[in-house]
């Protein structure tokens, strides 16, 4: 046997590309960080791709953004409308308006971009709320991956300023009622209320200042934080690895998948034209915020059936909610109860989502890393909490709509009103214990199918004349995936006194703990794994039925 070794190339025959390439990995190390990461290994699963819809609606919404600043013109000074839409013409408006008309109507292509660049928003919200459900009912959020949780969440929140910001710039009547309502809420915040709205607008409202400031923050600073986000996201998605669900081979130390280069980059590559094509198809029949019926912002009109886009529809339905409460403190300084309280429930709700991981944590006191993700009904509890949140915020969007619901269902605005402030309290309670209830119900299903098989809906009659159903056994697949998730143990305070009869002293929060531990992982919260002699005393026939 013999071999034969390439002699080295020269530098005569490397080719130009060849040498660009070298020269750049002996700088930069390019070629080392390919080969450690290029073959890595993500697991393969339709919940995963919510995450790219978001990392391509952004992606879309930084292209349509960046065409639409070429033509927009961020200014407050009036003029007077000439332009080819007939019945605008003459009427006085805003740069940013005029400006608006232009795109849609003389700008080749800028109506198709424009909705495009909308619509692209309200997918990228979606994607973004939906992409966050899947991590927290799966508990992908545990260690070590809670940095990203925070880094989503606050994704998530910069999005919808974002959009609060995009929609108001061409300052139709629809966007100016929307930054009135927000002028309102930022004139209740109790003593600096009213420096905070003559910073903002720059003088009484309407100001001339606002639409050019909503300009910088929706081009520049916010885009250029969420971005900066996305990037850590994804670095640390690189560094922890993907969650994946629970199967044969599949472990906390290990992931089962595609390599990333060359499947799965061609694979999202195919992805981002699919979502790139379903949204331009959407923006290209579906007419979203035609602002030339609207016409300009005045502010002694409001538009009908004036709505903020839906993922800012929860925060104007808290405020319909709230009755018109009013103190007036000793000193004649009056606080608008009927703003406060609602702007204070809706950083409420969002903190509580964003911090949960911090809570679950401090109940289960887990140290452990966790790469297998859960399926839902395995943590009832947290899966209630979810779902009570989800009720919340969906009762207070239809709070938001109730002027809309009552016309189009001919019903009684103050009827709808009553029901969502009982339904704000009430039904998140209910949805609580009834998704609790069907989780635990889930989990004694999948231990009977573990232990008795499959129901096959075949009767058979027993030679001594007894009829019992058929039932198929799982094959160790389906089995590993019923059994594989961990089952935490509640914490226990332990004895009242030590070993030397001394009584110990245990904290209140920590007897909180317990008791809350005791929710999430007591008897009543979760059903019991069967053990190996359970299932061979089954599968032996000692206890089939």
């Amino acid at each position: 046997m013999s071999t034969t070794t390439d002699a080295p190339k020269t530098r005569g025959t490397a080719g130009p590309g060849e040498r660009l390439a070298d020269w750049t990995d002996g700088r930069l190390g390019l070629y080392t960080l390919a080969k450690a990461n290029m073959r890595k290994i993500f697991p393969d699963h339709w919940s995963f791709l919510l995450g790219e819809i978001c990392l391509y609606s952004f992606t879309i919404l930084i292209l349509t953004g960046t065409y639409l600043t070429l033509f927009f013109v961020p200014s407050m000074a009036e003029v007077e409308y000439d332009g080819p839409y007939v019945p605008m013409q003459g009427v006085m408006m805003t740069e940013a308006y005029a400006s608006t008309l232009d795109i849609s109507f003389e700008v080749r292509g800028g109506l198709l971009v424009r909705q495009i660049h909308h619509w692209a928003a309200l997918i990228f919200v979606v994607g973004l709320l939906f992409h966050m459900m899947r991590v927290f009912f799966t508990g992908a959020f545990r260690k070590p991956r809670e940095l990203n949780w925070l880094f989503g969440w606050t994704l998530l929140i910069l999005a919808i300023f974002t959009g609060l910001t995009g929609y108001s710039l061409p300052d139709d009547l629809l966007s100016g009622t929307g930054i009135r309502f927000m002028e309102g809420a930022i004139l209740a915040t109790p003593v600096i209320g009213t420096y905070l709205q003559m910073f903002l607008f720059g003088g009484e409202f309407p100001g001339h200042d606002i639409i050019p400031r909503f300009f910088v923050i929706h081009v520049l600073l916010l885009p250029g934080i969420m971005l900066g986000l996305v990037t850590a996201h994804l670095i640390l998605v690189f560094y922890h690895k993907h969650t994946q669900y629970a199967g044969p081979g599949k472990t906390n130390t290990n992931v089962v998948g595609m390599p990333f280069l060359p499947v799965y980059m061609a694979k999202a590559g195919g992805f981002f034209f699919l979502v790139f094509g379903v949204i331009t198809a959407i923006a290209a029949t579906v007419t979203i915020n035609p602002v030339w019926v609207l016409g300009p912002y005045r502010p002694d009109q409001v538009s009908t059936n004036a709505q903020p886009d839906w993922y800012l529809g929860f925060s104007e339905g808290l405020v319909r909610m709230m009755p018109g409460w009013e103190w007036v403190i000793p000193g004649g300084y009056t606080l608008n109860l009927g703003l406060m309280i609602p702007l204070g429930v809706f950083p409420g709700m969002l903190v509580l989502i964003g911090l949960y991981p911090f809570f679950e944590s401090w109940v289960t006191k887990d140290r452990r890393e966790h790469h297998i993700a859960e399926r839902p009904r395995n943590s009832p509890t947290r899966t209630g909490f979810g779902v009570a949140w989800l009720t919340a915020y969906v009762v207070s969007l239809i709070a938001g709509g109730n002027d809309v619901w009552a016309v189009n269902f001919n019903l009684s605005i103050n009827a709808i009103t009553w029901f969502c402030r009982g339904a704000f309290f009430i039904l998140p309670v209910l949805t609580f214990i009834a998704t609790r209830r069907i989780c635990i119900g889930l989990q004694r299903r999948d231990m009977e199918k573990v232990l008795h098989g499959r129901e096959t809906g075949i009767i058979k009659r027993l030679p001594h004349g007894e009829f019992i159903e058929v039932h198929e056994p799982l094959s160790p697949h389906q089995r590993y995936a019923l059994v594989a998730h961990d089952q935490q143990q509640p914490v226990e305070i332990g004895a009242e006194t030590d070993e030397n009869g001394v009584r110990r002293k245990v904290s209140p929060l920590e007897r909180l703990r317990a008791r809350i531990s005791r929710g999430y992982f007591g008897e009543h919260a979760q059903i019991s794994k069967p053990t190996a002699e359970e299932y061979r005393a089954i599968t032996s026939g000692e206890g089939h039925h």
